[in-house]
């Protein structure tokens, strides 16, 4: 639920009065509340970390930081570990030099890497002695040997970055062939075209598979994923096992409250991230800060573990003799030129959508991908093995609500309150790869689109009548088409998520944020409205450019096989609101397991939220599954098994309810009570949203009902993945115990699906009073699908706190999450680890797991 809190509202409210004193300047043009130029210059030329992600446009466009200087970053690993502290930092120890070396047991600040040849006898010399070289050294080489060390990757011909790169999953072909797509978004002014950007991307089946990041040390043993239960875990109702992870399976024990490394971030030691366009972490350099060592190749080195060591993936960031391959006798390369799918012209200019399609045969063991754009900085991915699944990173709610302050959830050694959690995420990336990246909704928050100056005139209308009936004008057309631009730009290459979403390639769904707040859930006649529905419509179109790289009218709207670029994808019939078909998608992640990313948005209105076409389509696809499949993972932006307000849904849709009277007039303060757009209450619209809402109950029910059918003919576990309401739960349906016989075990159930909520990654939690209420609800008896055999509850999952103190509210936990999800290859089953922020602003997490069984149930013949 959307509701950030009293003290947010107010907040917002002032800002709204503050973006409503608009003026035109003397070109007869608004200066508009959001713009963004291109990318740093520095990106293409050799990434400096310490530089702004991009130039301000002017001064009175450019918001400096809340403090002058970032506060330094703490010490985050555990005490006795042998890695060093950030170079640079204040608690850097003096020596530059800490490379492990066999004799001596130093560390270097720089991982091994994969074997590099040299050119000159020099050079194999200082390569066979030592992986540093030093300034002195330097200065005994020629003066090609130096350039090669210290060279930084340029693009040639050059493109001037707006966004991107951005990486997407499509699917796994039944050949075995990996499919997906990287985008780009460059400035015609500062770019050449001639000839058009090209993606080379390579890979090495023999080459034993490198973590992403800055590799520091031996990596640290993984635990298989069903082992990480405490000893303290539970039972749900169900006989399942769910409970709260710990590090047991590395020899360590969960953090507790007070402990040296209560807050630390695991798997990337201090932040230390390769250099990245936008990653405000990124403190490696092509050069040591001291000034008076580089990093080199050991020609001893075997690349195994980790040779994607400290520069942009793989080194080869461009760094001289560190972009060689080292790739083996079956390495592969491949080339595409980019497509242009999109241009967009503004006021800056005009800017290019490049899209580039990749496919991927796969091995046999997992591989990672290396890729680059006109020679420039190397990046890379990650792609399973042929006969393994996917280990999948969910997430949603990757924004702040209106009047949350984002420095309130920066906590020390951050700049942005939008990183922490994400760091988390990626240090478990560094730890073991993630292959998809899912997009569970609400992806970027576009409510900061009503602070435009050309829109303030529409929003100040206090008559719902008025609003709806305001003419869409040329202004307010190109105003949309603007800020959605900007505000996706600047968006996707900020922070620690551009550095996921360019190394893990994305798979998302788009839910109300990504468009306008509530968006499908108003009357009819406010979601008609020319402006209110060009919001929509143009919404879901940046959304497919920039969240699906694909555009309908260069990719067109028929899904048939070898019809689209993308195999997963599935149309629906066109939205009432939106001039597009709705855009599903049903991919494979590995022999055992699918995900369906199901659109509840593009076709939703009050009293629907897909249409009978869409549901259609989809189980026709779904029926095509392979026969040895085990599990499907659903994924809806909003949750089908959570708690109920039925109650607080009545008295807001209620016409004789005060407080909304009250506050259409403005009276008494309660202005904030009702919404901006047809002064209903608040929350309305949130209810409304919900699949237990009274309008959308009954096609619940059905679709519940058609997807246990589907479950026990084909034999095959589904499980939902959700998120929107700022909330981490598990809802659980399964068979109603009858009386006097046994309750089904859930391998044996074929109506038993989890509920799996993982949200928010970046937004606040609702209020605690909020989080008492859903709470409460939580454990009431829901009889509505009774009698098809149904029972439904929530799963007791969070039985004690991240520091390990009991909770009472063992349902509901109100703390910024994201979920790992990976399959156990010993049991059959998927794991769901939901990691929760251990303290806010801190980033790090503790997991609550719980699992999908494997079906074990007779197939139907």
């Amino acid at each position: 639920m959307d509701n950030a809190g009293w003290h947010a509202g107010r907040r917002a409210k002032r800002e709204d009065v503050a973006y409503a004193h608009v003026h035109r300047l003397p070109d007869g043009h608004y200066m508009p509340a959001e713009t963004i130029g291109p990318m740093a210059e520095s990106f293409i030329g050799g990434f400096q970390p310490h530089e702004p992600t991009s130039p301000p446009l002017a001064h009175h466009h450019y918001h400096p930081p809340p403090s002058p200087v970032p506060p330094p970053l703490p010490p985050k690993d555990k005490n006795g570990s042998p890695y060093p502290s950030p170079l640079g930092s204040p608690t850097s120890p003096p020596s530059a030099n800490f490379r492990k070396e066999p004799s001596t047991g130093t560390y270097s600040s720089h991982g091994p890497r994969s074997a590099q040849p040299s050119e000159s006898s020099a050079m194999s010399e200082t390569l066979a002695g030592s992986n540093i070289v030093s300034t002195k050294e330097l200065t005994k080489m020629t003066a090609v040997e130096r350039s090669r060390i210290l060279r930084v990757a340029r693009m040639q011909p050059h493109l001037q970055f707006m966004c991107g790169p951005l990486l997407r999953f499509d699917t796994i072909d039944e050949h075995g062939i990996w499919h997906g797509a990287a985008l780009i978004i460059t400035a015609d002014s500062g770019s050449l075209y001639e000839p058009f950007p090209l993606l080379i991307y390579e890979w090495d089946p023999d080459r034993s598979m490198p973590t992403t990041f800055s590799s520091f040390g031996p990596p640290k043993p993984s635990s298989p994923p069903n082992v990480g239960l405490s000893p303290s875990k539970t039972r749900d109702r169900s006989g399942s096992s769910v409970g709260r992870t710990s590090n047991v399976g590395n020899g360590s024990s969960t953090p507790t409250s007070g402990s040296p490394s209560w807050n630390q971030l695991d798997g990337v030691p201090n932040f230390d991230l390769g250099p990245h366009p936008a990653d405000p972490h990124s403190t490696v350099l092509p050069t040591s800060p001291s000034g008076t060592s580089f990093p080199v190749q050991s020609s001893a080195s075997n690349g195994s573990g980790s040779g994607f060591a400290s520069f942009p993936f793989g080194g080869p960031g461009g760094y001289g003799i560190l972009n060689g391959s080292g790739l083996g006798a079956n390495a592969c390369k491949e080339s595409v030129t980019g497509q242009e799918i999109w241009v967009y012209g503004g006021p800056g200019g005009t800017f290019t959508f490049w899209r580039f399609l990749i496919r991927v045969p796969l091995g046999e063991r997992e591989m990672a991908v290396t890729y680059s754009i006109n020679g420039g900085q190397k990046m890379g991915f990650h792609v399973p093995g042929r006969k393994e699944n996917m280990r999948l990173a969910v997430h949603s709610c990757n924004g702040f609500s209106a009047g949350v302050n984002p420095d309130d959830f920066r906590g020390p050694g951050f700049k942005s309150g939008y990183d922490p959690v994400w760091m988390d995420l990626l240090s478990k990336h560094a730890e073991k790869p993630f292959h998809v990246l899912v997009g569970g909704g609400d992806q970027l928050y576009c409510d900061s689109l009503m602070r435009e100056p050309e829109l303030q005139d529409w929003v100040r209308k206090s008559k719902p009548e008025d609003k709806k009936s305001y003419p869409l004008t040329p202004e307010i057309e190109s105003t949309i088409d603007r800020f959605f631009f900007n505000h996706y730009c600047q968006h996707f290459r900020s922070g620690a998520f551009a550095r996921a979403n360019s190394s893990i390639p994305m798979l998302n769904m788009c839910d109300d944020h990504d468009l306008i707040d509530g968006f499908g859930s108003y009357p009819d006649d406010l979601q008609n409205a020319p402006v209110f529905k060009a919001v929509g419509s143009r919404g879901y179109f940046f959304f497919l450019l920039f969240q699906c790289f694909t555009n309908p009218a260069i990719d067109g709207l028929v899904d048939a096989p070898g019809k689209h670029v993308y195999q997963s994808l599935i149309l629906g019939k066109e939205g009432p609101f939106i001039p597009y078909p709705s855009h599903s998608s049903l991919s494979r992640l590995g022999p055992k397991e699918w995900i369906l990313m199901l659109d509840c948005r593009a076709e939703r209105k009050k009293d629907q939220v897909c249409s009978e076409e869409e549901y259609d389509k989809v189980f026709a696809r779904m029926r095509t599954i392979p026969s040895d499949v085990e599990h499907l993972i659903v994924q809806l932006g909003i949750p089908i098994a959570y708690p109920r307000m039925v109650f607080l849904e009545q008295a807001l849709d209620s016409k004789f309810n005060p407080l909304v009277a009250l506050g259409r007039n403005g009276t008494m303060g309660l202005s904030g009570f009702v919404n901006k757009f047809n002064a209903e209450a608040e929350l309305l619209d949130d209810l409304n949203d919900h699949w237990t809402a009274r309008n959308h109950k009954k096609e619940r029910n059905w679709l519940i009902e058609k997807l246990q059918g589907f479950a026990k003919a084909k034999k095959i576990r589904v499980t939902f993945i959700s998120g929107d309401v700022h909330c981490a739960a598990v809802g659980v349906l399964k068979t109603l115990k009858l009386k006097n016989k046994p309750e089904i075990s859930p391998e044996q159930d074929h109506r038993y699906m989890l509920n799996v909520v993982t949200s928010a990654i970046v937004n606040t939690p609702p209020p605690a009073g909020v989080i008492t209420m859903v709470s409460s609800l939580a454990s009431k008896v829901h009889k509505t699908l009774h009698s098809t055999e149904t029972d439904e509850n929530m799963l007791p999952i969070f039985a004690t706190e991240p520091n390990g103190q009991s909770r009472k509210q063992r349902f509901i936990m109100g703390r910024r999450n994201w979920c790992h999800v990976e399959f156990d290859e010993r049991s059959g089953a998927i794991m769901f680890d939901i990691r929760v922020e251990r303290e806010k602003g801190y980033g790090a997490t503790v997991g609550y797991m719980c699992q999908a069984p494997a079906p074990r149930w007779v197939k139907e013949s």
